[in-house]
């Protein structure tokens, strides 16, 4: 048996069944291990305290799978913590005939480093730690066994497994890889979801909730979208009856397939939607200065801190535009902004918005904190796991 020992004390978060150990807690490995091996963790005092996978060189050292150190992690384990994930989801009355879901959520499933999202009769798949990597085959077979789908599809191309010495790795594991994108309805509108190309598993799930929310408050309103990726909220401002919608990104790519969203709706031809091509930092300032505004501002961007070392920097670009959004927008105007980063815990991205807004010259009354939806689910024994903030804001 291969043992990782901890230093005296360092056992203290594993009681409270935190999932992550990180190097400086480490005494020393017993045995002989290897990249995403499973060892039993003990106490400096010979105490087992569960089953972990061994990353050498991450950071995090190693990931529990189980607290149970008479826990074998095995196939069958997989297949059981997978089926568990999934009806936990399936008892959920809002999750419940979703073509768009997440099915397994890392820690939050006593998973570390599994995602796997269904659309449709395909699951995507995503690896980020050593420990899942090992088990790539154990875990596709327990998704395909347990959901019946005809198509897994690996998408384990995020810049973490580079933290964990790990390789990009993308290509089908079930069956063959979608030739085209995949269609998915979502609050009543459908979306093309490219698995293959598009950011992260192909579509953002974790703003489903967040999504219909804004589509009910568009009503009449001027929309502006900005980071609008395949536009998610644009075509639920459209659904929702918003008197127009100008929609931003960088990605052409992106954009070329918002359009195609549009017109899968029967929104081709609607004189109310605009995309536009830019950077959204200058375009923000643009349309300032050719007087635009608008009723209600959506800021979702991408990650700017993927980790606390980044916060400082990922904080002066939150509030940047924060501020030129809040001036761009109507008296009674709302302002939806988000941050997806784990670096920028909660109160810090209030602070972040409250500073814009008193540099912006405005008052702005919260109405709503928002985060991921319930099959984005975050474990209390692991904090981390809640990356998604939103705020709703009125001026």
């Amino acid at each position: 048996m291969t043992s990782l020992i901890l230093k005296p004390g360092k056992e203290k978060s594993l009681w409270r069944h935190h999932p992550w150990i990180f190097a400086g807690a480490v005494e020393r490995v017993d045995g002989r291990v290897r990249v995403g091996d499973t060892v039993t963790v003990m106490s400096a005092e010979g105490q087992a305290l569960g089953r972990a996978a061994f990353s050498p060189e991450s950071s995090i050292r190693a990931r529990m799978w189980s607290f149970d150190p008479a826990e074998t992690v095995d196939d069958a384990f997989f297949k059981r913590k997978v089926a568990q994930a999934v009806a936990r989801r399936e008892a959920l009355p809002e999750l419940r005939g979703q073509d768009g879901l997440r099915l397994v959520h890392g820690e939050a499933d006593g998973l570390p480093g599994v995602v796997a999202d269904r659309y449709g009769d395909t699951v995507v798949l995503q690896l980020g730690s050593a420990g899942a990597d090992k088990w790539r085959r154990a875990i596709a077979n327990a998704l395909a066994q347990v959901t019946g789908c005809a198509r897994i599809f690996e998408r384990s191309d995020m810049d973490v497994r580079a933290l964990e010495g790990l390789p990009p790795a993308t290509g089908p594991l079930l069956g063959e890889a979608p030739e085209e994108p995949l269609t998915i309805v979502e609050n009543g509108v459908q979306y093309l979801v490219d698995v293959v190309q598009g950011h992260k598993t192909g579509f953002y799930l974790d703003q489903r909730e967040n999504r219909r929310y804004l589509g009910e408050l568009s009503e009449g309103r001027d929309v502006l979208n900005c980071f609008c990726y395949t536009g998610g909220f644009s075509l639920q401002a459209l659904k929702g009856g918003a008197k127009s919608v100008l929609s931003l990104d960088s990605s052409a790519e992106a954009l070329a397939l918002a359009k195609k969203n549009a017109a899968l709706n029967g929104w081709a031809d609607d004189g109310r939607a605009e995309w536009r091509e830019a950077d959204v930092f200058s375009a923000l300032r643009t349309l300032r200065e050719e007087g635009r505004s608008f009723d209600l501002v959506v800021l979702d961007p991408p990650k700017f801190a993927p980790t606390a070392g980044h916060a400082e920097k990922a904080a002066r670009a939150y509030k940047d535009i924060a501020l030129n959004g809040l001036k761009l927008l109507r008296p009674g105007g709302l302002l939806f902004t988000y941050s997806c980063s784990g670096g920028i815990p909660m109160d810090l991205f209030r602070k972040i918005t409250a500073g814009a807004a008193w540099d912006a010259g405005v008052e702005v009354r919260l109405l709503r904190q928002l985060s991921a939806g319930p099959d984005h689910p975050v474990s209390l024994n692991f904090p981390e796991g809640e990356y998604l903030k939103g705020l709703v804001g009125q001026v």
